[in-house]
């Protein structure tokens, strides 16, 4: 695959690095020098709420979770659905219909506002040139293409979910396998 950008890193079960086990990635940019990426199924016990109550002075309305994005510093960053938005003010659109947002003013009128479907971040994980092709040949990740289901949930599952789509796909349908095996 020659651009990894809008696709899903799934952690296999070997990579035992604590940043980034049993995590799920989104490619945000794959360029020539280099890659990044938002884990998105690190949840942080803060909100979004709380966040800018401490750091921003202007009002915020998301109580959702805010995530960690990876082990890179970085300011706030959002991911947001909504095929007209990115339109309008020309931020990056990570594939068809999601967006992701840097721009400090932009993120404060979002946060203001509430009422957008997104997800925000504090973090990033972030590969040298070379670096991701590396882990991939290695069989550390496994790529999926990205969709705003698996971008925006909340599944605390959604690993175990996503490596049986990915290794059984072709011969079971996932949405068939029950949360609890148990029951079968």
């Amino acid at each position: 695959m020659d651009n990894l950008q809008g696709q899903l890193l799934v952690a296999s079960p070997q990579l035992r690095d604590p940043n980034f086990h049993r995590s799920i990635i989104l490619i945000v940019r794959d360029e020539e020098d280099g890659a990044m990426g938002l884990v998105l199924n690190r949840p942080l016990e803060m909100t979004v709420a709380e966040a800018c109550a401490q750091v921003l002075e202007t009002p915020c309305t998301v109580e959702a979770s805010l995530h960690e994005g990876g082990p890179c510093e970085g300011p706030m960053m959002v991911l947001l659905a909504g095929e007209a938005y990115g339109e309008a003010i020309g931020d990056q659109e990570v594939f068809s219909g999601v967006w992701f947002i840097t721009n400090k003013d932009e993120i404060e009128s979002l946060l203001a506002d509430g009422g957008a479907d997104l997800k925000c971040f504090v973090g990033y994980a972030g590969w040298t040139q070379g670096q991701l092709e590396s882990e991939l040949a290695a069989g550390a990740w496994l790529a999926h293409p990205a969709d705003p289901e698996n971008v925006f949930s909340a599944d605390p599952r959604q690993w175990s979910k996503l490596m049986t789509q990915i290794t059984l796909g072709d011969e079971i349908d996932p949405k068939r396998i029950p949360d609890d095996p148990s029951v079968n």
